[in-house]
């Protein structure tokens, strides 16, 4: 588990998970609302190399990010009755080229292949992360950024 204390903090996660996954993966951003998963997607985003604005994708469903790296996936399934549907709307074919596609509200059932990143808020300002995956590759993403997240100073 790693602990959050600010934005900081919180920016110090994206950079490590940018820096640990590898192109293409799926991350599943999971907390309750306010929880912080907007935030994150912002600073991978921006550690990326994009500078506009990140917002949440509730209402379109998906943003789509330029970066120099690749374009990053943003998806929102909340409005969702079948998670399943965004494949629907084109998830399959934008991913295929995405550096990262990030998926706020998803289940791990709907997409067996993601890293799960859970933030569950402790106070204002302090959030608890989990990182969880499946996937061989993206376990040892997991395990060296929430080790180097714990080791931090």
């Amino acid at each position: 588990m790693i602990e959050l204390t600010d934005e900081r903090a919180t920016h110090e996660l994206a950079r490590r998970l940018v820096a640990a996954l590898p192109a293409g993966s799926v991350v599943l951003l999971r907390g309750p609302l306010g929880a912080g998963k907007t935030t994150l997607a912002r600073y991978v985003a921006l550690e990326l190399g994009f500078e506009g604005r990140v917002t949440s994708p509730t209402y379109t469903l998906m943003h789509t990010y330029p970066t120099p790296a690749g374009p990053v996936l943003h998806v929102d399934v909340y409005r969702l009755p079948d998670p399943k549907q965004i494949y629907d709307l084109g998830l399959d074919e934008a991913a295929a080229t995405a550096r990262l596609t990030l998926i706020e509200w998803g289940e791990p059932k709907d997409f067996p292949g993601a890293l799960e990143v859970e933030l569950q808020p402790v106070s204002e300002n302090v959030r608890r992360v989990t990182l969880r995956a499946r996937d061989p590759r993206l376990q040892e993403a997991a395990r060296r950024v929430t080790e180097e997240m714990r080791t931090r100073g």
